[in-house]
C-alpha cells in the first residue's frame, strides 16, 4: 500500500539511506506506484513516500518558497474554494489539485493547520529553522502510522513489514495482539501483531526536538462535536440536506477520472440524488459474481441509468478464481496478516476497478454516520480446543478489553469513528488503496460533527 516511511536518528547518514531504501522496496508492491525520498542528516530526519501517479500527494516533497519547510504526506483533503482563494491572497504559489498548499497552510497557522485538515492522511513536516519535526495522521488514525522506538532511533511506516524488513528484533508475534485478533478479528488499543511495534494513534501530532527529545501531542478531541447541542428534527433535515449539498463537491474535485462504486444501498444513492452530474461524465460499476445479477446490480443499474451514468458490472470470475492464491499471498502481504485469504477479492476487484478510474467513489461508512449503526466490534473467542493453551487465556483477556472499551466510552458514535471503523474496518481499506484512491464523503467533518446533533443519537445505548 502507498504511504510514508521513516527513520529519525543520529546513527551514520549511510546506515539511515540504505534502511531508508530497503523500507521503501518493502512497499513497491505495484508498476504504477511512484516513491521518493527526502533527507536531512542534520537533524536526523530521513522520510521516504510511495504513492499513485497523479494522485493528490504525487507532489512530493513539497517545500515553501524559502526552502526552509518541508513536507511529505500521503493521503487526501477536502476543502472549499474558499480556503484557495484566501491562500492565494497571502501570494501563495500552488496547484490546487495536489497537496502543495498544504506547507502554506503550515506557515499561515503553524502546526495548528491539522485541525482544519478533512480527509485520512499521515505526513512528516520539517521545520529547518525551528529544528523540529512534526509526525501526525489524520483524526481517526485511518491512514496508519506503524512505529518503533529503539534505544538510538524512531523508526515509522505506513505498513509493518518496512519495520520488520530492517530491525530483525521485531520480527515476532505478540501474543494478546495475536489472541485479541483471533477474537475480535483486529488488534486493540493501537497496538499491532508485532511485537513493540504499535499504531500512531488517531489525531496524533508527535514533534522531534533537535535536542532529540520527543513530545506527544492530540491535536483534536471527540469531546468537541461530542458536546454540542441538540436540533430539532425538522431543523435537522434541512440542516442534513445542505450539509451534503455542500460537501459532495470537495470528493469530486480533482483531476483525475473518477469511478463511482455503486450499490443498491442507502448510502450512493444519496450521493447520486445530491450531486449535479453531467451525463457520462463518472463511469459508475459494481462488484458482481459469475452467475447471476445480485440485488447490488440490480438496483445500481437502475440508479445509474437515472442519473444518465455509464454502467458495468465487475465480476468475480474465472480469472480470479484460476489465480486465487495470488491474491491470497499478496493481500495477505499487503495488509501485514491482518487481512485473511477471504478478502482476497478485494485486490482482484479494486485492481478492475483502477482499469475505470484511478479514483474509487464509495458510501463506505455512510451506515455508522448516517444511521449510527455499528457495535460489531466484538469478542468471539474461537473454539479453546483448537489452539495451544498458551495463546487461550489471550482470548479471555480480549473478552474483558472489549467490555472495557464500551463501558469507557461515553458516546457510541465517538465508539464507532475512532475504535471500531479505523481498527476493525481498515483491513479493507488497506486493500483497495492498495490499488486505487478511495474516497467517501461519510466521514467529512463538516458531516460527521452535525450527525453528532442527530435527535435520534439521543436515545441511542449500549447493548
Amino acid at each position: 500500500m502507498p504511504g510514508i516511511i521513516g527513520i529519525i536518528s543520529n546513527k551514520s547518514k549511510e546506515k539511515n539511506e540504505n534502511d531508508l531504501q530497503r523500507m521503501i522496496e518493502s512497499m513497491m508492491h505495484e508498476s504504477f506506484y511512484k516513491s521518493g525520498i527526502y533527507t536531512n542528516d542534520q537533524l536526523g530526519a530521513y522520510a521516504g513516500w510511495i504513492c499513485h501517479e497523479g494522485s493528490f500527494s504525487d507532489c512530493m516533497p513539497v517545500w515553501n518558497e524559502k526552502r526552509n519547510i518541508v513536507l511529505i504526506y500521503f493521503g487526501e483533503n477536502f476543502t472549499d474554494i474558499e480556503l484557495f482563494n484566501h491562500l492565494k491572497s497571502k501570494n501563495h504559489k500552488f496547484d490546487k489539485s495536489n497537496a502543495s498548499y498544504l506547507i502554506h497552510l503550515y506557515e499561515e497557522k503553524g502546526i495548528d493547520f491539522l485541525q482544519d485538515l478533512n480527509g485520512w492522511f499521515c505526513g512528516l513536516m520539517v521545520d529547518i529553522t525551528e529544528g523540529k519535526i512534526y509526525l501526525f495522521n489524520d483524526r481517526y488514525g485511518m491512514q496508519r502510522i506503524f512505529y518503533y522506538q529503539s534505544r538510538d532511533a524512531f523508526y515509522f511506516s505506513s505498513e509493518a513489514k518496512a519495520l520488520l524488513k530492517i530491525c530483525p528484533e521485531l520480527r515476532e508475534i505478540d501474543m494478546k495482539s495475536l489472541g485479541e485478533f483471533l477474537s475480535c478479528n483486529c488488534v486493540l488499543e493501537n497496538r499491532s501483531l508485532f511485537k513493540n511495534v504499535s499504531l500512531l494513534p488517531g489525531a496524533a501530532v508527535w514533534i522531534f526536538q533537535r535536542d532529540g527529545s520527543l513530545t506527544k501531542k492530540c491535536y483534536f478531541n471527540p469531546n468537541i462535536w461530542e458536546n454540542q447541542p441538540w436540533l430539532e428534527k425538522e431543523f435537522f433535515y434541512e440542516k442534513l440536506k445542505d450539509t451534503i449539498s455542500k460537501v459532495l463537491p470537495r470528493y469530486f474535485r480533482t483531476s483525475q477520472q473518477i469511478g463511482i462504486s455503486l450499490t443498491g444501498s442507502l448510502d450512493t444513492r444519496v450521493i447520486m440524488a445530491n450531486m449535479d452530474m453531467q451525463a457520462d461524465k463518472y463511469p459508475c460499476y459494481t462488484f458482481g459474481g459469475m452467475y447471476r445479477d445480485c440485488n447490488d446490480v440490480k438496483v445500481a443499474r437502475k440508479v445509474a441509468d437515472a442519473c444518465h451514468q455509464t454502467h458495468q458490472v465487475l465480476h468475480l470470475d474465472q480469472q480470479f478464481l484460476s489465480n486465487f492464491q495470488k491474491y491470497a499471498e499478496k493481500t495477505v502481504y499487503i495488509t501485514d496478516g491482518y487481512f485473511d485469504v477471504s478478502g482476497s477479492y478485494e485486490v482482484y476487484l479494486n485492481s478492475l476497478a483502477r482499469e475505470i478510474a484511478p479514483i474509487r467513489m464509495t458510501g463506505n461508512y455512510g451506515g455508522e454516520i448516517l444511521r449510527g449503526i455499528g457495535g460489531t466490534l466484538k469478542a468471539t473467542p474461537p473454539n479453546e480446543k483448537l489452539f495451544h493453551h498458551d495463546i487461550n487465556i489471550h482470548f479471555q483477556n480480549a473478552v474483558n478489553t472489549i467490555a472495557g472499551l464500551y463501558k469507557s466510552s461515553d458516546h457510541p458514535m465517538t465508539f464507532n469513528l475512532f475504535k471500531e471503523i479505523p481498527w476493525l474496518r481498515n483491513h479493507g481499506f488497506v486493500s483497495e488503496q492498495s490499488q486505487l484512491t478511495p474516497r467517501t464523503p461519510y466521514l467529512d467533518n463538516d458531516l460527521v460533527a452535525l450527525m453528532y446533533r442527530a435527535p435520534w443519537m439521543l436515545g441511542m445505548i449500549w447493548n
